[in-house]
């Protein structure tokens, strides 16, 4: 089982939430950081990191000594990541995709595979779960095959928990494709409901079985709930704005250290969600 943790926008208690839900589980989950370019979950966890390897992505070699400056490369590529130019090829390394569509157009074999340092992947232990975490080389702007690589890692035996990065875009969709639910936390605000209107609306694009769990939950005003009860998204689990809770997370502590109780709520949560799984199996199947 594969679950994404994500968010409409930043600071609305994403990594709090799974950091929580995996402590709970204990070594029957493991933990995938893929906020590459801000991972921050080793800051609850504080793992032992074991070993690190460095993730390359392809970017064309081109050798204009056999180069017919014949433009496939050029007009194959949709980022323009290549220009030809007269007689000379340039190559923008940072808008490149990856796609290798050059290196099979160009009917000369003058295009070879290079290599691109996107960041590393890391392994480590903490608190009690493995976690896996990616960290985008400074300056990097090509995110999704750092995230890909790191749920290249996952260990489908184990209950999967990703920490998707905040937001709607690109590196958000590569943290949820592909798994079974999405977790999206909110808080009801504003601007929590707006961007977690965006966010449902990419969720039911990737057609997954989606719940929310409100963050700060007795602040701000009604209008989050009420989007659910029209959409019919259910609310798993709400976290109040408690002081002690706020505490922990400034020195970098977890609710069910600081207040065991809540693990058998993060628990809870867990069961709730395989319902919500094994609910959507069966619409399928009737579908």
């Amino acid at each position: 089982m594969i679950i994404s943790i994500a968010s409409g926008k930043g600071g609305t208690g994403k990594t709090t939430v799974a950091t929580n839900l995996a402590v709970s589980l204990g070594d029957s989950c493991m933990l995938l950081d893929c906020d590459v370019e801000e991972p921050n979950a080793h800051l609850f966890l504080q793992p032992q990191i074991e070993k690190s390897e460095t993730v390359a992505t392809f970017i064309p070699i081109v050798d204009e000594g056999l180069c017919t400056f014949c433009r496939k490369c050029a007009d194959i590529c949709r980022f323009r990541a290549i220009a030809v130019l007269g007689k000379k090829v340039l190559v923008f390394p940072e808008l490149c995709h990856s796609c290798g569509g050059c290196l099979v157009v160009c009917p000369d074999k003058a295009i070879t595979a290079g290599g691109r340092e996107l960041g590393v992947v890391e392994w480590g232990q903490g608190a009690g779960v493995a976690l896996i975490q990616g960290r985008l080389r400074v300056g990097e702007a090509m995110s999704p095959p750092l995230i890909k690589k790191v749920r290249a890692y996952a260990d489908t035996r184990r209950t999967v928990i990703i920490d998707a990065p905040p937001g709607t875009s690109c590196p958000v969709i590569a943290a949820m494709r592909g798994v079974n639910f999405v977790l999206l936390v909110t808080e009801p605000t504003p601007f929590g409901l707006h961007d977690l209107q965006l966010a449902v609306e990419a969720v039911r694009l990737l057609d997954i079985p989606c719940g929310l769990v409100i963050n700060r939950c007795d602040m701000g005003d009604d209008q989050v709930r009420d989007y659910a009860r029209q959409e019919r998204l259910p609310i798993l689990l709400e976290i109040p704005f408690d002081r002690k809770i706020a505490e922990a997370y400034s020195r970098g502590r977890m609710i069910v250290e600081e207040m065991p109780e809540w693990q058998e709520k993060f628990r809870e949560l867990f069961g709730q969600i395989k319902l919500e799984i094994l609910a959507d199996i069966w619409r399928r199947e009737r579908q």
